[in-house]
């Protein structure tokens, strides 16, 4: 499969679940008051524990692409980045990695706590915030490493 193809699926799939964990976090963080009806508050007005199963799918769909992207990053985009003694942007990346191998491993207890612990409501919304925050770094991480080679 070509690589820009690859990187197309990897961009779309990031964006389905940055908007699936945005709403499951403003749903558990900020839920909707009886009455309201603004835009903001139609996007917090949704039932989060139904978002759980989509994001951990979601999640494993774009850690695998991720993975398939990866080769290509170490052997074309990184040694131009390394040239151009952009260390930073690759540090960018290399938490970016961290973030996401431990966030897979963590799935099984967010899926676990959303689905078969409804008691452990601090939890759910504690490890809900973890992923919240670790995908949007690693979406932010991997366009400025993508946009890197353009802006430099």
């Amino acid at each position: 499969m070509p690589v820009t193809l690859l990187l197309v699926l990897h961009g779309i799939t990031a964006v389905f679940l940055l908007g699936a964990i945005t709403h499951q976090t403003l749903g558990v963080f900020w839920p909707r008051r009886p009455g309201q009806t603004d835009f903001v508050a139609n996007a917090r007005g949704i039932r989060p524990q139904i978002y759980a199963k989509p994001i951990v799918i979601l999640y494993v769909t774009e850690f695998i692409l991720g993975a398939l992207l990866y080769p290509t990053y170490r052997v074309v985009a990184r040694p131009p980045l390394q040239d151009l003694q952009l260390t930073y942007v690759i540090g960018l990346f290399e938490v970016k990695e961290n973030f996401a191998a431990i966030m897979l491993a963590m799935l099984p207890s967010y899926l676990y706590f959303w689905k078969r612990a409804p008691e452990w409501a601090n939890t759910r919304a504690w490890i809900t915030g973890i992923l919240f925050v670790t995908t949007w770094y690693n979406f932010v991480a991997g366009h400025l490493v993508n946009n890197a080679r353009g802006l430099f």
